[in-house]
């Protein structure tokens, strides 16, 4: 698993007009080529009647998947300019389509590699941009004279309270990056005089909103 990578926030679409021609950026999250492929398909059938339904995704921790279709566009004007925004983003499991509806005027090839590109990166920032950390489950075990302390220094600190359970004992958990465990287990053994027993727990995503590019 990777320590953080970036991905598209949720599924969603958004519509630009250049040169009276109608381009939609179809956007989706996606962890296999199949899933990719079936999205694909969706748009088509939706939008059976466009002129292009222009594709790219990338999948995999080092991208090991990656696919471009220009869907009867000019070779290389529609799908590989797709590809390369992602690639610009650092984006992994992510697809886009671009159905274009065309509008009577013809764009050129540096038109359309323009368009395809602007289309995908204006797509990308409607539907918004994730940086996903792994993150350690780390399970604070303490007596109740701990729980002050312990929840205002975690308050306070970098670290993210999950939630915390009472019962013969107060459990506290809390979200930790994969490389700050030891220094996180470090810090509590000393806050607590070595009086909390802490256990570490599953390890999941977090999902952190990126700024438009």
């Amino acid at each position: 698993m990777l320590p953080n990578y970036f991905t598209v926030k949720k599924q969603g679409e958004h519509e630009i007009i250049i040169q009276k021609s109608r381009f939609i950026a179809h956007i989706q999250r996606v962890e296999t080529e199949e899933a990719a492929q079936q999205f694909i398909q969706e748009i088509k059938k939706k939008h059976w009647n466009a002129n292009h339904n222009c594709s790219a995704y990338l999948i995999g921790e080092h991208n090991q998947i990656q696919k471009a279709n220009d869907d009867g566009e000019p070779s290389g004007t529609a799908g590989v300019p797709i590809l390369e925004v992602l690639k610009k983003r650092d984006l992994k499991d992510t697809v886009v389509v671009v159905t274009r509806y065309f509008g009577g005027i013809k764009l050129g090839a540096g038109g359309l590699i323009r368009a395809y590109g602007k289309s995908t990166t204006e797509g990308l920032n409607a539907v918004g941009v994730v940086e996903r950390k792994l993150m350690t489950v780390v399970h604070i075990e303490a007596d109740y004279s701990w729980l002050g302390k312990l929840e205002n220094e975690l308050r306070s600190s970098v670290y993210q309270l999950k939630e915390i359970h009472y019962s013969d004992l107060i459990e506290i958990e809390v979200y930790v990056e994969d490389s700050e465990v030891e220094t996180f287990t470090e810090w509590i053994i000393d806050m607590t005089n070595g009086q909390a027993t802490i256990l570490q727990g599953e390890k999941l995503y977090l999902e952190v909103d990126m700024p438009p590019k």
